[in-house]
């Protein structure tokens, strides 16, 4: 089994918490890292609600159910059991001991109806994403600790690796299972079966809904629109789904880790910024299967390259975030005369990082135009600014600013994991 860099993290929210839970999407490896930790470092009960008779267990008698477990417990996919979180409140309530449930869920558990209010000051909660790269390599990345770094960044010792390469694992994605497939075809077959899955057994358990059938066409009408801003009015003309149900069903894309949304950076400073969030998906594999992209080469030659290249660096910072020491906040940065950031990290010291991303093989000091504008407008706040591109050199553009291979992402400030 792959080492999760995750590990670390959750292994800490059980040492003082009552209530742990890990999210995030189907096979991403959730159901193997808790049983690994419950057969040693956290012992624990395993049980999954994915087995029917453990499910109609919590579903009709959920009181009885908690009552039965004998000492710390792993519930999985507990968000088939929506039931189960009142009474998970008040078992925590009456014995409030660190570790004693790990929880685990394929649907964001806090935009179901009245869980978010029974697991207020309880839970500690974690994303589980796809496999990052360094997972993929055997490596904890610890680029994000770097960005935020004092000192300068190196500007030699980064080892690039070929742009094909790097499209390679763009399109390949993170999902586990996929990555042992080397066929293109076993590819999209699992990607196939992987979304029928979600919208017809995960979306129904958490919405009773009409049109599901709708859901993949406006699935693959956001995989078109990727590291583009949200339009709902454009997306309800393109679909045809009104707007008031495209944003249910955008929820729902949400609440089953498909779609993600990236935040727009203010700052609060006055200035005329754009507003609206970002749309990522939460995996380029599935991405890239979306827009029929099946190889490097065809990644190479679409017209949404610089989308899919974007999409895969937010990910990869999305990622590492969940171990990094510094947790920073994640933002895109974007002006209403069009100078855009691709993705602006803000650490808790209110300190900025600007990572821009370019498909291209070299950059020049026209790419850092808008890194200089969140520069200017962020002032002393402003920590640095990267240019991640598909070249193979580590350069100084000046005394915060850097162009970086695409690889830093995995190879700088690394350790083995």
């Amino acid at each position: 089994m792959l080492q999760r860099n995750l590990t670390s993290s959750l292994l800490e929210a059980l040492s003082d918490s009552p209530v742990v839970l890990l999210n995030g999407a189907r096979q991403t490896g959730k159901s193997t890292l808790t049983r690994t930790l419950a057969s040693g470092e956290h012992p624990a009960r395993y049980l999954t609600l994915d087995d029917a008779t453990v499910l109609a267990a919590a579903r009709s008698a959920p009181e009885d159910f908690l009552s039965a477990l004998d000492g710390p417990a792993v519930i999985d996919e507990v968000q088939r059991a929506p039931d189960l979180f009142l009474v998970l409140k008040a078992a925590v309530d009456r014995a409030r001991r660190p570790g004693r449930f790990l929880l685990t869920g394929s649907a964001d558990v806090l935009m179901l109806p009245a869980v978010s209010e029974s697991l207020a000051g309880r839970v500690e909660i974690l994303t589980l994403w796809p496999l990052s790269q360094g997972e993929i390599e055997g490596l904890r990345e610890g680029f994000v600790d770097a960005l935020f770094a004092e000192g300068d960044l190196p500007a030699t010792g980064v080892e690039p690796v070929q742009r094909e390469e790097v499209l390679a694992r763009a399109v390949a994605g993170g999902y586990p299972e996929v990555l042992g497939r080397e066929l293109p075809r076993r590819r999209r077959a699992w990607f196939g079966s992987y979304i029928t899955t979600i919208l017809q057994r995960d979306v129904r358990d958490i919405a009773s809904i009409a049109g599901l059938a709708e859901l993949p066409h406006l699935l693959a009408l956001i995989a078109t629109r990727t590291a583009a801003l949200v339009n709902f009015a454009e997306l309800s003309r393109a679909s045809g789904i009104p707007q008031s149900t495209l944003k249910r069903y955008m929820s729902l894309l949400e609440a089953t880790f498909l779609v993600q949304t990236l935040p727009a950076w203010s700052g609060n400073l006055g200035k005329r910024l754009t507003r609206s969030p970002k749309l990522l998906l939460c995996d380029t594999g599935l991405m890239a299967y979306l827009l029929g992209i099946g190889d490097a080469s065809a990644a190479a030659d679409s017209p949404l390259l610089g989308s899919l290249l974007e999409n895969f660096v937010a990910m990869e910072i999305r990622k590492q975030i969940g171990w990094s020491e510094t947790q920073p906040r994640m933002y895109h940065f974007r002006t209403e005369t069009n100078q855009e950031v691709d993705v602006v990290l803000e650490d808790a010291a209110g300190r900025l990082v600007g990572v821009e991303v370019k498909a291209s093989g070299s950059v020049s000091r026209h790419d850092f135009r808008h890194l200089a504008a969140l520069e200017e407008m962020a002032g002393e706040r402003f920590r640095r600014g990267v240019v991640l591109y598909t070249g193979a050199e580590a350069v100084a553009f000046g005394p915060r600013l850097y162009a970086l291979p695409v690889s830093a992402l995995w190879r700088m400030g690394t350790v083995g994991s």
